[in-house]
């Protein structure tokens, strides 16, 4: 930490001194730096509250503990910290779940025959690559004890893809004054809509493969709207990549992520918006909202894509 903010609540978290009101407050939202939006008991936010390093897997929701000094700072969270109870069982879950994967026991060799009973002689060895691992086969003459199973062919692994491009429209054109897309309409000159671009890469990545999530990273920009939570108003679109002309909007909109402004939060597509995605049907994402009561700006985009054969 480097921030004298953040070096504050860090102090203060270790010292527990004086100097302010010691409130429970629910935190809102996450900000991309890690710290905090406080919501008040009058639905007001407190706004970007630092907090010390102990206060681990922050997210919304989390009851904690804050000094209303003149910088307030988050001093613990209450209740039971999430990270101690998951590290308490990830060693032995990971261990056993090595064990249970596990085909080979052993490999030796030497210049005699193996020593103990239940080997079998092999006539043939056969050999092939699976997912980048190695199968091996040996042919036997006759089946003295059976042969373990093959273990299934695990999913492929996560794919996550970062936008080409992204920005805003208004008025049937780009909107040069809204780098980040937008929505809505604050100052009466008319509806914003943004999106983010991918080009055929979302397509790409699901060629030949089972699509079991896709899920979407945003962030909230400041000083675009209220800093209350606005939902976001999300459509598909199919552009590759970023009109001259009118941006358009295919299905939407869905309402999968409301956030305070700094916040981060992550979006899980329908399953019908994903299966669009990944046929290519659609190419991306987009953002649409009319008037100024849901006005914001948005930054982020990052698409991870799980898979499940």
């Amino acid at each position: 930490m480097s921030d004298p903010a953040d070096l504050l609540g860090a102090a203060l978290a270790r010292t527990r001194t004086s100097g302010g009101d010691v409130l429970s407050l629910e935190v809102a939202d996450v900000t991309e730096s890690g710290r905090v939006n406080l919501l008040l008991g009058n639905g007001d936010l407190l706004l970007d509250v630092p907090c010390p390093d102990s206060y681990r897997d922050r997210a919304a929701g989390d009851w904690v503990a804050v000094r209303l000094s003149a910088r307030p700072v988050v001093l613990w969270r209450l209740g039971a910290d999430p990270a101690e109870t998951a590290t308490e069982n990830t060693e032995e879950i990971a261990t056993q779940a090595a064990i249970d994967a596990q085909v080979v026991r052993a490999a030796t060799y030497g210049t005699g025959a193996p020593v103990g009973s239940g080997w079998q002689q092999a006539t043939e060895v056969h050999v092939r690559k699976v997912d980048g691992k190695l199968e091996v086969y040996f042919k036997v003459g006759s089946v003295a004890d059976p042969s373990p199973g093959t273990p299934d062919v695990p999913a492929p692994r996560p794919v996550t893809i970062t936008p080409t491009d992204s920005g805003s429209w208004r008025n049937g054109k780009p909107d040069e004054y809204a780098a980040s897309p937008t929505q809505g309409d604050w100052t009466g000159r008319g509806n914003r809509r943004g999106a983010w671009f991918y080009g055929s890469a979302i397509q790409n990545a699901c060629t030949g493969k089972t699509v079991a999530k896709m899920t979407v990273k945003f962030a909230r920009k400041t000083g675009a709207g209220v800093n209350a939570k606005r939902p976001m108003h999300l459509y598909l679109h199919d552009h590759s990549s970023a009109p001259s002309g009118q941006l358009d909007l295919d299905d939407g909109p869905e309402e999968l992520l409301s956030l305070s402004v700094g916040a981060t939060g992550t979006a899980t597509l329908p399953a019908s918006w994903r299966s669009q995605l990944a046929s290519g049907a659609a190419k991306g994402l987009a953002i649409y909202a009319n008037g100024s009561r849901d006005y914001a700006a948005f930054t982020g985009g990052k698409l991870t894509i799980t898979f499940s054969a």
